[in-house]
């Protein structure tokens, strides 16, 4: 099994290597509707609901993957040859300031627009009511991966292990959410 896994890790690689735009579109369009499964199984759905998962996949495959596959590429001209911890905070500043909130709004919108399928207006509503509280947990959380990221990953593996934990974070957000739904009906 471990020699399996170590081939799969190696072909990954290579991937990577030759087709890095590509191979990280389809990694984060893969980890975006793995996502979505377990996020819709969690919540207590029956029956999957393929549409749902395959819009979500193409948001990480069409939008996430490549924009991260050019901010770590940007970030890196941006700081070329600067090294330690003070340059890694500065990263981790300005993609905070920068890449979260955009990346954030993006999401709300297209969910709410192309997911959902709700007109402008109520996605505008829906944004402009939550879209701080988005952010300021966002601004709790990210941080923290943004800095491992930075510190420990290779420039060819921080869209994969970002896609890989904005996965786990998007099922946390959706358990918490089926729960305080279900402690709502409760009340």
């Amino acid at each position: 099994m471990s020699e399996v896994v170590a081939m799969a890790g190696q072909a990954y690689m290579r991937q990577l290597q030759a087709h890095p735009l590509r191979t990280k579109a389809i990694t984060s369009g893969v980890l975006a509707g793995c996502s979505d499964a377990v996020a819709q199984k969690i919540s207590g759905v029956t029956r999957l609901q393929l549409r749902r998962l395959l819009l979500i996949a193409l948001y990480g495959f069409a939008y996430a993957g490549p924009f991260g596959h050019f901010l770590h590429k940007l970030m890196d001209r941006f700081f070329k040859g600067k090294k330690g911890k003070e340059t890694t905070a500065k990263k981790v500043l300005v993609e905070q300031l920068t890449a979260s909130p955009w990346n954030n709004m993006m999401f709300m919108m297209y969910y709410g627009l192309v997911v959902e399928g709700r007109p402008f207006g109520q996605v505008k509503s829906k944004v402009k009511k939550d879209y701080a509280s988005v952010q300021l947990t966002a601004w709790k959380f990210w941080p923290i991966v943004s800095w491992i990221n930075y510190e420990y990953m290779p420039l060819q593996l921080r869209v994969l292990f970002h896609s890989f934990v904005a996965s786990c974070w998007a099922v946390f957000l959706n358990l918490k959410a089926a729960r305080s739904i279900a402690n709502t009906k409760k009340a």
